[in-house]
């Protein structure tokens, strides 16, 4: 079957097909090939953060991950390879794989046209000293706190109108059509956190966003991501451009002063969002 789409950078061939929602690729990587070298230049990030899965036919790859750890591939390999992470080509061989899911959104900026683009709002939640919770609860507790907290945030989300994009490990990224819809579902998030005596950073912001199958990508998530890392516990932390869109939506905002967010030109504005109302139970 021929191609649908072809991918070259320097050190990868991706050719693939598309199967309904589900795209179905051959890549090649030559030898000296890395993501962060030869990919990371052409689509922006500081780590690939698609999904990856697979299988390798022959060759072998290594992939590092955000916490330093390494996991090792070869012929025959099945792989599941969450997102946040550095690939490259191990020995003198090509590697050869046959992938099933992260394609688009590992090839997105540059198979995807215009055509493509939406302008949305987008979420960005993460619970506060996670990672220190979940050593003093253990594995099994901890994975029951997360699953009753994600079960409360898709619930927000369907009563909000919202689009789960994906989890980001102890959050989760949505979009929505407009910013104030976004917000009251922040709000009921972290409502709803605190009564399990949780406590949710969140961010909320507008911009334009490529759409990659069920995935968004562009600067606009990298902003997004960037304002969340910026906000306290307990805090909806938005930029100006959300602050002007949902100013007369019965918000209050609060300034937070200029910051510098990292990999961002220039400084942002940034505001702390509250419900003017006493809202209702959720």
């Amino acid at each position: 079957m021929c191609p649908d789409q072809t991918l070259e950078f320097q050190g990868i061939k991706v050719q693939q097909v598309d199967v309904g929602d589900l795209t179905v690729g051959r890549i090649v990587t030559q030898p000296g090939w890395r993501w962060s070298t030869h990919v990371r230049p052409h689509v922006g990030g500081d780590w690939c953060e698609a999904r990856h899965v697979g299988i390798v036919l022959s060759g072998r790859f290594e992939v590092v991950m955000r916490d330093g750890t390494t996991l090792q591939f070869g012929p025959d390999d099945v792989f599941e390879i969450p997102p946040g992470h550095d690939g490259y080509t191990l020995g003198d061989e090509p590697c050869v794989q046959i992938e099933w899911s992260g394609l688009r959104a590992f090839s997105g900026f540059r198979l995807a046209g215009t055509h493509n683009r939406a302008l949305v709002t987008l979420l960005f939640t993460d619970l506060v000293d996670s990672t220190a919770m979940a050593k003093r609860l253990g594995d099994v507790a901890w994975r029951d706190v997360l699953s009753a907290h994600y079960e409360a945030t898709r619930a927000a989300l369907e009563r909000h109108h919202g689009h789960e994009v994906n989890t980001t490990g102890d959050g989760l990224l949505a979009t929505f059509d407009g910013p104030a819809a976004a917000l009251r579902c922040a709000a009921a998030v972290g409502r709803a956190a605190g009564r399990e005596g949780l406590q949710v950073r969140a961010s909320v912001h507008v911009g334009e966003v490529q759409l990659v199958g069920t995935d968004v990508r562009g600067v606009a998530v990298h902003e997004a991501a960037r304002i969340l890392s910026a906000a306290a516990g307990d805090e909806i932390l938005v930029s100006n451009t959300t602050r002007a869109l949902a100013g007369s939506a019965g918000f209050v905002f609060r300034p937070r002063g200029t910051h510098v967010l990292k990999g961002l030109p220039g400084e942002w504005e940034l505001f702390a969002c509250f419900e003017e109302a006493e809202p209702k139970a959720d």
